[in-house]
């Protein structure tokens, strides 16, 4: 099984951008939050949300069309990169998710970007942003428009939730990471 300290070599090897870092380490944040809703194993979730956009940085027009071949040769399970690769449905491929983990990364991705971007215009951060908050930016289409929010909502309703719940879940798991992913605010 993928550990997080795997994940993160493997990622670190290929992403130098600190952007792309910090995206990893939201979507991480987030899909152990998620694991946690559904009773799985977080740190495996949190490794494979971290390692989810390992080839994005060297081939972004090409997203996901060298992450399989590599990350196999490496040791990663078929089932884990299969979850990677699922979060590029209707995007760039058609590798439906299936599982809650397919799911969950296929509707974070994205969410995490609108979380993060609202957080950011805090002077607490993500410390204290509350779901409402969120909502009130999610619904401003021209807030954070290149987070895709038809994907965001076709996640939620795979995983058979509301927008809010999923939010929600998210943005409380990434408060623990407040100062890793740079989410403190400017008060701190």
């Amino acid at each position: 099984m993928l550990t997080l300290e795997r994940a993160k070599e493997l990622n670190d090897s290929m992403v130098t951008e600190e952007h792309l870092r910090i995206h990893a380490k939201n979507v991480m944040a987030a899909m152990g939050a998620m694991a946690e809703h559904f009773g799985e194993d977080k740190e495996h979730w949190m490794a494979v949300g971290y390692l989810h956009d390992y080839d994005y940085e060297k081939y972004p027009e090409e997203h996901l069309q060298h992450t399989e071949a590599p990350l196999l040769a490496a040791g990663v399970s078929e089932e884990d990169v299969r979850a990677i690769l699922s979060h590029g449905y209707s995007i760039v491929n058609d590798v439906e998710p299936i599982t809650n983990m397919e799911k969950s990364l296929f509707t974070v991705d994205e969410l995490t970007g609108i979380i993060q971007a609202c957080a950011r215009m805090r002077p607490k951060g993500i410390t204290d942003l509350e779901v409402k908050s969120f909502m009130k930016k999610f619904k401003d289409k021209k807030f954070a428009a290149k987070c895709d929010r038809d994907t965001i909502l076709k996640g939620c309703e795979m995983l058979g939730m509301d927008i809010k719940e999923v939010a929600e879940i998210c943005i409380e798991g990434m408060k623990p990471y407040a100062a890793e992913i740079g989410l403190m605010g400017t008060e701190s």
